[in-house]
């Protein structure tokens, strides 16, 4: 099914919240975005409704439409979904094609290159790809969907970290380590290493977060 304007629109400024180019809190103004995108502020308006209904952007009164800045509890329950959802991912790949094999170490070489490169945007960039291309060995479109979705949230929780290779440096190796893991077969020991992996990553953004706050 073709996509509508407004939903090219959504998917383009998803994109970019993903990317880290427009950070929580960042005012999404309609003439500017208008202008830039080459579309009408109706259509704008539609695109921004069906992101606050992904839960991206917030729609503030007499103030207009922000990113969403994220709350613990908001983190605390995007943690649980992509446990469910990679885990499932991971349980499937002795049967998943190999081109979805090949994303996942495709995705860890990437993050390899840019940490190499001191470039550790691009390896939280990387580091999102990995996890979207483990829950993509479950071969299931709505995981897909979901997943993109939970990326770009995910990308909002990223913006909390002081210091992103801080954040992202010890979970490049542990990325490498979970693929080789599923390359030898041994699913049962990737399961426990991603869900150990992901306990960690939750707690380190929760504990950053509740430092802010105090």
């Amino acid at each position: 099914m073709a996509r509508s304007t407004a939903q090219r629109v959504a998917a383009a400024l998803r994109d970019r919240i993903e990317g880290g180019d427009l950070p929580p809190g960042t005012q999404l103004s309609e003439e500017a975005l208008g202008r830039e995108l080459g579309v009408s502020r109706n259509t704008l308006r539609e695109a921004f409704r069906l992101l606050v209904h992904e839960g991206l952007v917030v729609h503030l009164l007499n103030r207009g439409v922000f990113v969403r800045v994220l709350e613990p509890a908001d983190v605390t329950d995007i943690y649980r979904v992509r446990a469910a959802l990679e885990t499932a991912g991971v349980r499937a790949a002795a049967t998943a094609p190999a081109p979805l094999r090949d994303a996942v170490t495709a995705a860890v070489e990437e993050a390899e290159q840019a940490a190499g490169a001191d470039d550790w945007q691009r390896v939280g960039t990387a580091d999102l790809r990995f996890h979207r291309a483990l829950a993509a060995l479950a071969g299931s479109a709505r995981i897909d969907a979901a997943m993109e979705r939970l990326m770009a949230e995910l990308r909002l929780a990223f913006h909390e970290m002081p210091s992103p290779r801080h954040f992202h440096e010890p979970f490049v190796g542990r990325n490498r380590a979970l693929a080789g893991l599923l390359a030898k077969g041994e699913h049962a020991r990737a399961e426990a290493e991603l869900t150990a992996y992901l306990d960690d990553a939750r707690r380190l953004i929760l504990d950053t977060m509740r430092e802010e706050e105090r």
